[in-house]
């Protein structure tokens, strides 16, 4: 008996193939006529997000912005803070002044904006006031007077004391000399002998001269020792009287200048009326008095160490401004580019002192982007952030706690870190971090703290609804990038082109990309090839010019794949029938660039228990959503054909010559129907190719890139020439991401290639076989002369012949005679 005839499935129209924007529709002859839009399209939702985490103040509700790439994050967000209209926050300076009580922790002073500048050069101007007047007050009468009446009186106890020592020596022929210890005289004890002073190491020459007695030289020494002690307590109360005058000259000088210090001071305390800032000037009196030498003129404002290097005394006395924003009226919004840690956190820079070390101090400490937007919005490339060292870790704690500590990474990139640690910084910045969902998910899911600093998820889509509001808007983004670029005008047709692009490019008639980045390198290309062959407008010509020319550009890799077809490296059939063989479609590439080809599929059956071989699997090769779609088609026989009869078939399953990673269920259609045609015995068409994926219900679901796969199998039969009987089928569901082009929609009109679409593996199977699938009779089997039909038949045979197989035990081993012996006498 023959197999019972499919009935005729009915095809896809040409009006279902794509979508075709009419250039008359838009309203303009060309973009000269376009007014440019000046707001952000297709990002609704991101909008109102950004919004909510702008205008909210509360801690932790920063922004975290996520969107596939060429959606316009980074370059649309500035343009949406600017939009949004934040109230602007009151702007401080920040400057970082010396610690006169600890070095080492530099004290940081807060102006309002614009009067960090000015308290620097009021600073600077009244330390060199004093500079110039503290030497004039230390040389008027009054002070030289009251100076030299304090020398006068010194002078006189300083010689009352050394008198009332000297007569006391006399009395006992002694005098008060002085002797040189190398270059430095000391006061010494000489005897009188014979009214001649003599130094006490001569006595034993006197002694053997016979000026004098030994006996009187035993006195004499006795006597000059006791002097000695007296002597040292002479020198003490000199040297206390002494202390006591310099005590007396520097209070003198303090009083004298403490007068004018506190005056020029305490204006400056009147204009910056900040507790800070007048602790500061009382540290800073304080420090002038302390160093009256450098003030006087005694001492120079800057000389040079031991060690080689520069030391300028007046530097204690600068002001280091970290942040001026003198010039800002508006919050602050900073791009960060490039978001190491010093450029968001700040640093302290160092500087050699000469032999091999470093140094630092408070002029040195530098503010980043992180200060920089202090009161306004910082925003950052989340990438980019986590690949830098420390970045992460430092920002999270800056967020939660809500200061700045400018810390020295010295110890990255330096031998010894510098100990200068700079007084905290509050600091009430917006961060707004760009990133991808998957970085969001991974932070979210482990970073413990995550989600306390970024409460708000502002999410930019991918693609917008196709209405008439959305195509006027295209339209206006285009001629926004004309203008802004200096472009060639574009044509209505040539709008309607790039229009019908970016609805290809979102994968869906209703939807037009929100991947502007596309649309605006088409649109700069065709340009290009306009400009090229010298013309003044674009046309529809040069867009779809521009487009294929950025295919081709990619394209090595596909035309390498379609030069094996052609040879017959790379086997695939576009004619002819055979059994358990079938063209699967498979899209290579991602991102901006894909392309489809067709891939052989191959099935073979034999005796077993129900099993499916999933030869990629087994060689590693396959992917687990593939995997499970070979799960899925093993569930799907045992609901059809397993109720009856045990399946006893074992199959395997090839991607014939292919040999990198396989994922994905979109072959899963195709895998079924070759298992079909293995197990009845009836051949598929090789004309056709098929994809879509399938559940075990044998329902047909929709695959991705369904464009690209009816493309590339079109490209190989017509490389091959096209016999009328070619043709593709899809997903039913698939049929509205239809974009196909024009070349094969005009080759449908004309009945040279087909394209199905599908909701069940009935219907696929009907096409690919001309076979009908066949009904499920009250009986519980299904027609006879139908794929199904034959599929039961061929397994009902297969149980046949294995159920003896499992019938039969395997038989035990024989008992082992036992053989007696006679034990021998």
């Amino acid at each position: 008996m023959t197999n019972l005839r499919a009935p005729k499935h009915k095809e896809l129209k040409p009006e279902d193939l794509k979508w075709k924007c009419n250039p008359d529709e838009l309203g303009f002859e060309s973009t000269s006529n376009v007014k440019p839009i000046d707001g952000i399209v297709g990002q609704e939702r991101a909008v109102k997000a950004l919004k909510l985490g702008v205008d909210l103040r509360s801690p932790g509700y920063n922004i975290f912005l996520t969107g596939l790439s060429g959606t316009g994050k980074a370059t649309t967000v500035k343009k949406m803070l600017q939009e949004l209209s934040p109230d602007s926050q009151a702007l401080n300076d920040y400057a970082y002044v010396n610690n006169f009580n600890d070095s080492d922790k530099p004290m940081l002073l807060v102006f309002s904006a614009g009067k960090a500048k000015t308290f620097k050069n009021d600073l600077a101007s009244s330390i060199k006031f004093l500079q110039e007047n503290i030497p004039q007050v230390l040389e008027n009468e009054n002070f030289v007077l009251q100076k030299k009446q304090l020398i006068s009186h010194y002078n006189d106890q300083q010689q009352n004391i050394k008198n009332t020592f000297e007569e006391k020596l006399r009395k006992d022929n002694f005098t008060l000399g002085q002797v040189k210890v190398g270059e430095v005289p000391r006061p010494e004890i000489f005897a009188l002998i014979e009214d001649k002073p003599v130094f006490i190491g001569q006595l034993d020459e006197l002694v053997l001269a016979k000026k004098i007695t030994k006996q009187k030289a035993k006195q004499i020494t006795k006597k000059y020792t006791d002097f000695q002690d007296e002597l040292q307590s002479v020198f003490k109360q000199s040297m206390q009287l002494s202390q006591e005058f310099q005590e007396k000259i520097i209070s003198l000088e303090i009083n004298s200048v403490k007068d004018i210090i506190e005056a020029t001071l305490t204006e400056l305390k009147s204009k910056y009326q900040s507790k800070k800032v007048t602790g500061y000037l009382d540290q800073v009196a304080q420090s002038i008095l302390d160093n009256l030498d450098i003030f006087k003129g005694q001492r120079p404002s800057t000389e040079e160490s031991g060690e080689g290097y520069i030391i300028d005394y007046m530097k204690d006395y600068e002001v280091n401004i970290i942040l001026d924003n003198s010039n800002k009226k508006e919050s602050p919004v900073v791009i960060e580019t490039t978001p190491n840690y010093s450029n968001l956190f700040g640093m302290i820079e160092k500087y050699s002192d000469g032999r091999g070390g470093w140094l630092a101090d408070f002029t040195r400490i530098k503010s980043g982007s992180l200060l920089k937007a202090n009161g306004g919005y910082l925003v950052i490339n989340a990438a980019d952030a986590f690949n830098e060292p420390g970045v992460w870790k430092t920002l999270k704690r800056v967020l939660m706690y809500g200061k700045l500590e400018i810390q020295d990474m010295a110890n990255v990139y330096h031998f010894s870190p510098s100990i200068l640690k700079p007084e905290a910084i509050n600091v009430d910045t917006k961060i707004l971090l760009i990133g991808s969902n998957y970085i969001y998910s991974v932070l979210s899911g482990y970073e413990e703290d995550f989600k306390k600093i970024f409460k708000v998820k502002a999410e930019f889509d991918y693609e917008m609804k196709r209405t008439d509001k959305s195509i006027v808007e295209y339209s206006k983004i285009i001629k926004k990038l004309i203008d802004a670029e200096s472009l060639l005008e574009f044509s209505s047709g040539a709008i309607a082109a790039i229009i019908e692009y970016g609805s290809r490019y979102a994968g869906e008639k209703n939807k037009l990309t929100a991947r502007f980045s596309y649309i605006a390198d088409l649109v700069r290309e065709s340009c290009f090839w306009a400009r090229d062959v010298g013309e003044e407008l674009v046309t529809e010509y040069s867009v779809h010019h521009a487009y294929n020319a950025a295919r081709e550009r990619h394209g090595l890799y596909e035309s390498k794949v379609n030069e094996m077809i052609k040879e017959g490296s790379m086997l695939i059939d576009t004619d002819g029938a055979r059994v358990g063989q079938i063209n699967g479609l498979a899209v290579y590439g991602n991102g901006h660039y894909s392309f489809g080809k067709p891939t052989r599929i191959t099935a073979t059956v034999s005796l077993g228990t129900g099993n499916i071989i999933n030869v990629e699997r087994e060689a590693g090769l396959s992917g687990s959503s593939h995997n499970k779609g070979v799960l899925v088609i093993t569930g799907y026989f045992r609901e059809n054909f397993g109720r009856k009869i045990p399946l006893s078939f074992q199959a395997s399953l090839v991607f014939e010559q292919g040999y990198g990673k396989i994922d994905g269920d979109s072959a899963s259609i195709t895998e079924v129907c070759a298992l079909l045609s293995c197990i009845s015995n009836i051949p598929i068409k090789q004309s056709l190719a098929i994809t879509g994926s399938v559940n075990q219900k044998g329902d047909i679901q929709p695959i991705g890139g369904v464009n690209e796969k009816v493309e590339g199998f079109y490209e190989i039969c017509k490389a091959r020439g096209l016999t009328k009987k070619q043709g593709v089928i899809i997903p039913k569901q698939n049929v509205k991401d239809l974009m196909l082009k024009d070349e094969i929609v005009e080759a449908v009109k004309n009945k040279e290639f087909h394209i199905y679409s599908v909701s069940k593996v009935e219907e696929a199977v009907e096409i690919l076989t001309g076979v009908r699938a066949g009904k499920l009779l009250t009986t519980g089997w299904h027609q006879t002369n139908t794929v199904f039909g034959a599929v039961e038949k061929t397994l009902r045979e297969m149980r046949a012949k294995m159920k003896p197989v499992m019938n039969k035990t395997p038989s035990a081993p024989p008992k082992k005679k036992s053989v007696k012996t006679k034990k021998k006498k």
